[in-house]
């Protein structure tokens, strides 16, 4: 048996934006094959010129390899073509240029609910779907049990899945794909659909599936769980492979420092035609020193820092919380803060008009290291304003250096968090 599970070679896909793409009949398609070597060459053109400039490259290039029993994160920017890649790989879309060999059997969960009939009950859908992964029935009853339990639907097994929540289908979804014994599971972003508790399931699930030696294609915007999960990662950008690495922590580096950009900003100025939100409106949120001046990058651990939210409140409301939060460089949340957080007697004050939040960030906070920071405003238990990792504005803090007065140890020690603390020692 081959020790490679799939091979990747100059694989692309092509979509044409804009415009329905018909199917074309067997005469058009035989003519299209063969005037294909005069086009290469220049000699014949496509009739529709103008389609040109509607045709986008989701995949361009793209070529890799995958042993048994790896597990392969897939990070990237959305529209990166990790998607369109794992579609491909499960035989939902055809390539339009290259070509993938899968040895194996494959399990994918790329859509909640993907391969159900609505209405047919969860009992039938777990036959259906194992028999479109190519599983004989007696298999089936075998570890149909085992399904039933891992999703927790127990209840409405004989419920048409029309009438289950979106959590309920991807938990039945995810435990038929992962539990039909595939040799090569194939899971997109759809975790994020279910609770906590069941997201921890499906980890521990995808890490036995792992250990036993198959293989397991993960994509995810859950840089922890790519961390955890997997021992290899592929950050894609533009239809492309960027960096790949046993390193899961370099390619994660990676991918942030492209979220940056090449500024690493410790300022965003907000700009708008419009009223952006009808409570409140940032114009400026930066990093400063004590004195109010824009602080430099990078910086010491020994320094404190000052986060300034410069901002419009169009309309006072006692629910509205503003804050941030800190991530550091793996995507780990580090802390968060709002200007509500003390008691209610100690709130500002707010009325309508243009208002200044200042809150500090002491020294020797944060270890060494380049730490996000996002902007986080909200009306507590009803509204979303700015939601952190969705369209929160970000700026970027880098600590390098101070983190021990000790002229022992100066190197950058384990850990978020830096602090200094103070010790004492008494002999007994």
């Amino acid at each position: 048996m081959s020790e490679l599970a799939l091979s990747v070679c100059e694989l692309s896909k092509q979509y044409r934006i804009g415009k329905r793409a018909w199917y074309k009949t067997f005469r058009e398609s035989l003519t299209t094959v063969a005037t294909l070597p005069l086009r290469k060459m220049g000699i014949m053109r496509d009739t529709d010129e103008a389609a040109d400039s509607e045709l986008i490259w989701a995949l361009k290039d793209v070529s890799f390899e995958v042993k048994r029993g790896e597990v392969v994160g897939f990070i990237g920017a959305n529209g990166a073509g990790k998607s369109t890649l794992l579609k491909i790989l499960s035989r939902i879309t055809e390539p339009t240029e290259g070509c993938a060999r899968i040895n194996g059997r494959v399990g994918s969960l790329l859509e909640v609910g993907t391969g159900f009939h609505p209405e047919l009950t969860g009992r039938e859908n777990i036959f259906l779907n194992g028999a479109i992964l190519g599983m004989k029935r007696a298999e089936i009853l075998r570890k149909f049990d085992e399904i039933v339990a891992f999703s927790e639907v127990g209840k409405f097994i004989d419920t048409p899945v029309k009438h289950y929540s979106s959590g309920m289908y991807m938990r039945l979804a995810f435990s038929v794909a992962a539990h039909l014994d595939p040799e090569i599971l194939i899971v997109d972003e759809v975790l994020a659909v279910g609770d906590a508790h069941f997201q921890k399931k499906c980890m521990g699930k995808m890490s036995d599936v792992a250990g036993q030696g198959r293989t397991v294609l993960f994509v995810s915007h859950n840089l922890n769980a790519v961390e955890q999960l997997c021992n290899q990662a592929v950050l894609m950008e533009q239809g492309k492979i960027r960096m790949r690495s046993h390193d899961v922590r370099s390619v994660i580096k990676a991918h942030l420092n492209s979220c940056m950009g090449d500024s690493a900003a410790s300022e965003w100025h907000f700009r708008y035609e419009t009223k952006a939100d009808p409570w409140f409106q940032p114009l400026h949120f930066r990093i400063t020193d004590a004195a109010g001046k824009s602080a430099p990058m990078p910086s010491g651990n020994d320094l404190e820092h000052w986060l300034e939210i410069d901002a419009e409140v169009w309309l006072v409301d006692p629910a509205l919380k503003v804050g941030y939060v800190i991530h550091a460089d793996d995507g780990t949340p580090v802390y968060q803060s709002f200007h509500v957080d003390g008691p209610e007697e100690s709130w500002p004050v707010l009325s309508e008009g243009r208002h200044v939040f200042r809150t500090r960030i002491p020294p020797r906070f944060l270890n060494e290291g380049t730490y996000r920071i996002e902007l986080v405003a909200a009306l507590h238990n009803r509204q979303d304003i700015f939601q952190s990792g969705r369209n929160a504005p970000t700026i970027f803090l880098t600590i390098r250096g101070g983190l021990s007065d000790s002229p022992y140890w100066m190197a950058k020690r384990p850990g978020i968090l830096g602090p200094v603390m103070e010790w004492t020692v008494q002999a007994k």
